[in-house]
């Protein structure tokens, strides 16, 4: 992913009105971010503790999106995998994150969601970069750049059902 501007990070979303995103936090270390490492920038929100944000490249242009998940987590014991790289995390480490729908049936009301990884590590989880404190990643047949293409086209899927 190529480096992002706070700017490019603001004009990007799809799923939120202009103001909401000029409010919204940015993170402030752009400058030390992996970014050959991302295939998109996800981060949580400190000031709002059931947001999140996830900014990609798809078809030439940034897509943005807001998302939210909730408060509660699930017991330690619990496993869950995410929907985007395949990581399991047991406890809270994987959250539904729903995000309202672009154009009018947002404004109806209408959201989508997907069980991601809660940190938004997708990336690193898929590179090897970051082990999952208490869960683990499967022994998998594909290579890293077909692991790659998959997170990315189930994040992609994801992105499409914002539209419809």
């Amino acid at each position: 992913m190529k480096t992002l501007t706070e700017q490019d990070i603001r004009s990007s979303f799809i799923n939120c009105s202009k103001g909401e995103a000029k409010r919204l936090t940015v993170p402030q270390d752009l400058g030390e971010r992996p970014w050959d490492d991302l295939d998109f920038l996800g981060w949580r929100d400190p000031g709002a503790p059931d947001r999140s944000y996830l900014v990609t490249e798809r078809d030439g242009r940034l897509v943005g999106v807001a998302l939210r998940f909730p408060a509660s987590q699930r017991g330690f014991l619990h496993r869950s995998m995410c929907s985007v790289c395949l990581t399991t995390h047991r406890g809270g480490g994987v959250s539904l994150m729903t995000a309202r729908k672009a154009g009018p049936a947002g404004r109806e009301g209408n959201s989508v969601g997907l069980y991601m990884c809660t940190d938004l590590a997708c990336s690193l989880y898929v590179r090897g970069k970051k082990v999952p404190e208490s869960g683990a990643r499967f022994e998998e047949s594909l290579t890293l750049e077909q692991q790659i293409a998959r997170a990315t086209g189930n994040l992609h899927a994801f992105l499409d059902k914002l539209y419809v």
